[in-house]
């Protein structure tokens, strides 16, 4: 495996800290990749005597969290869209998706994984919060490590360089009430105390640094229950780290009026009547939410994980992101499903799919920042690392060198000034090239001059795993 390169320190011509670009920055980390010195108008003297230096030839920013994704329904694209029955919709997906599952073995998982890990790196993501839920063998039966499809992902994601949260999921139910699981769930389940098992053995094989975290991830509330989330969340007290909590949530509209109709409120009602929710947590989608479930999830710090490409994929519907940003909510995008791995394309149709409902233009911003993808980006990526557990998101001291260099000759921002660089990097889409030239996690280079040095091997096991599952009666 092609090792990833280390520097002590990248100089750009150009870098957006603090809301501004800033010109002839250094960026200086720490054997761990933590940011130590962010200096502006840097001279000679100082790159001389910074070590290793990367001079990156184009604008350095921050790199994108990704806080929301699949891994092995990158290996779907393409596959699900053609109507299969009368209506189709998030339900008759999830049936193929279950299918498609049914079929995957641990190598499967890892060469999907690797692969989709170094697209999100050349699209300028830079961590990944994995929402993992396949953890069985195809009868339900423990693999030997119980934690061996995990194990695929973590070694997926240090190989590419990207760092990674992962977030095994506690999956138990069918729907609420506690029904019985279906028959292609069974590769899903869990106990609250086998799940804190399979996490305490992947905290054994794989321990934390400075790229790798632990999450826990209560499915939804149609998976599980009250009494076992607690059981779970109590159960952390004897791991280290604090570890993140993501739940998909108010996704359907279908699952609010089952929760309605079985628990007498809506999903965000009852988590929030149930749970102590805070900056910990992470609400994936919260699609139909009403004013008050609204203001009250800003209120309690927890991060709102949107993941545009894929709720519009699967027709979920919109989130009220403009009042929930002026209630100064906290959110992030993920790429989820992965038919799209761009955070570009995820913060564009954040911004439509507002423009669509208000019949205005540029809706997502404030009095202080007026500039829309400015303001977006700003937004995602304090929220993403929020929802990581990992100190990155802003070129400052103390957080993690996770950052891309974009190319200023590329056709849609040559010649721009740099107040409207990430206006035409989000908004302005050419056919040219990928503008994204570096990208870098913990001071390493995972992708230089838009390049990473594992992508041909990654890629050709890529094609392979598919054909193989694709062939599989």
């Amino acid at each position: 495996m092609t090792i990833l390169r280390h520097y002590d320190a990248l100089w750009a011509p150009w870098a957006y800290l603090d809301s501004q670009w800033q010109a002839n920055v250094l960026l200086r980390w720490d054997r761990d990749g933590t940011l130590t010195h962010v200096l502006p108008e840097a001279n000679q003297q100082d790159i001389d005597t910074a070590g290793s230096v990367y001079k990156a030839l184009g604008a350095a920013l921050p790199g994108m969290p990704n806080l929301h994704s699949h891994a092995f329904q990158s290996a779907m694209s393409g596959l699900t869209e053609f109507r299969g029955q009368g209506q189709d919709s998030f339900w008759s997906w999830r049936d193929l998706m279950y299918r498609f599952a049914a079929r995957l073995e641990p190598e499967h998982m890892q060469a999907i994984a690797h692969w989709l890990y170094i697209q999100m790196l050349k699209a300028g993501y830079t961590s990944v919060c994995e929402f993992h839920y396949l953890h069985h063998q195809r009868d339900g039966q423990n693999y030997a490590p119980i934690s061996l499809l995990a194990q695929g992902v973590m070694e997926a994601a240090s190989a590419s360089g990207l760092a990674i949260t992962l977030l095994p999921v506690l999956y138990q139910y069918s729907n609420f009430g506690s029904q019985a699981p279906r028959q292609d769930q069974q590769r899903f389940l869990n106990s609250p105390t086998q799940l804190l098992y399979l996490l305490e053995s992947l905290h054994s094989s794989h321990p934390l640094n400075a790229d790798r975290r632990y999450g826990i991830a209560p499915h939804s509330l149609r998976a599980t229950n009250i009494a076992s989330i607690n059981t779970l969340i109590d159960g952390l007290h004897s791991l280290p780290s604090r570890h993140p909590i993501h739940i998909h949530i108010a996704e359907q509209m279908a699952e609010v009026l089952a929760c309605q109709d079985v628990k007498g409120c809506s999903p965000v009602a009852y988590l929030y009547d149930n749970f102590n929710v805070d900056e910990r947590w992470c609400l994936v989608h919260a699609t139909h939410i009403d004013e008050q479930e609204r203001k009250q999830i800003a209120r309690s710090g927890a991060v709102a994980g949107l993941c545009l490409t894929t709720e519009a994929n699967l027709g979920d519907g919109l989130f009220p992101a403009a009042a929930f940003l002026a209630e100064h909510g906290h959110m992030g995008i993920g790429s989820d499903s992965h038919i799209c791995v761009d955070w570009r394309a995820e913060l564009r149709l954040l911004e439509y799919g507002q423009r669509l409902i208000s019949q205005q233009r540029n809706v997502l911003t404030s009095p202080q920042q007026p500039f829309v993808a400015d303001y977006v980006f700003e937004t995602c990526t304090r929220g993403g690392a929020q929802a990581s557990g990992r100190a990155s998101g802003q070129l400052s001291p103390g957080h993690q060198a996770d950052l891309m260099v974009i190319d200023l000759e590329h056709s849609s921002l040559a010649g721009l000034d740099s107040q409207h660089w990430l206006s035409a990097l989000v908004f302005s889409e050419r056919a040219h090239a990928n503008p994204i030239r570096d990208v870098f996690v913990s001071g390493k280079a995972c992708v230089a001059d838009g390049h990473h040095p594992q992508e041909e091997a990654a890629f050709a096991a890529y094609q392979e795993t598919l054909s193989s599952l694709l062939n599989k009666a």
